[in-house]
């Protein structure tokens, strides 16, 4: 620690605390609104809930789109859980986009359109297509090809040599070589013994 200079020490230390400062305040505000909610007084938490969703703070806007869509402690407004949705999923919120995807699905306050429904299915995924292409996505999916041909490969030679054992068996039975033995564990032997 001698050796880092105080100036360094002094920026790290200014950074951490607004890092805490910044994330610190919104998580207490959304435990004491859900808090509120929870004991019944939704009107307060619905006035923290939306402070925070204005900052653009996620799980602000999707707590509002939820209770809206659920009536949970506020009037239903299918219109406006959407639009808490929307403000959550245009932020990257998988989740709120798959509500979305099946408000349109089902026609959930908005017209079923089933080509709107796949798209918010599928926002997230589109947007990592590009990895796809990538020289060591397509090393893993070629070693995986290998693997899974490989493994069907022993799987089709121990069947193979499971029915010609039986085969070798029941020809030994009817030619009178039987050795006593029933024919499936014979065939079973056979087939274990076979290289």
């Amino acid at each position: 620690m001698s050796g880092m200079p105080i100036r360094f020490l002094v920026a790290l230390w200014v950074f951490l605390t607004s890092l805490s400062a910044v994330a610190g305040p919104a998580d207490d505000d959304l435990r004491v609104a859900a808090m509120l909610h929870k004991g019944g007084d939704t009107g307060r938490a619905v006035a923290i809930w939306k402070d925070w969703a204005a900052k653009g703070n996620i799980d602000a806007a999707y707590n509002l789109a939820v209770i809206h869509q659920y009536a949970d402690g506020v009037p239903l407004d299918y219109a406006a859980a959407l639009h808490w949705y929307r403000q959550a999923a245009d932020q990257g919120d998988k989740v709120a986009q798959m509500q979305i995807g099946l408000m349109y699905q089902i026609g959930l306050g908005v017209a079923a359109d089933e080509a709107e429904a796949h798209r918010w299915f599928t926002m997230h995924r589109k947007h990592h297509l590009h990895h796809e292409h990538e020289p060591q996505m397509l090393a893993w999916r070629q070693q995986a090809l290998a693997l899974i041909e490989e493994r069907d490969r022993r799987e089709q030679v121990a069947a193979s040599r499971t029915s010609s054992a039986m085969v070798v068996a029941e020809l030994r039975r009817r030619a009178g070589m039987d050795t006593g033995r029933p024919t499936e564990t014979a065939a079973l032997d056979a087939a274990t013994t076979i290289r």
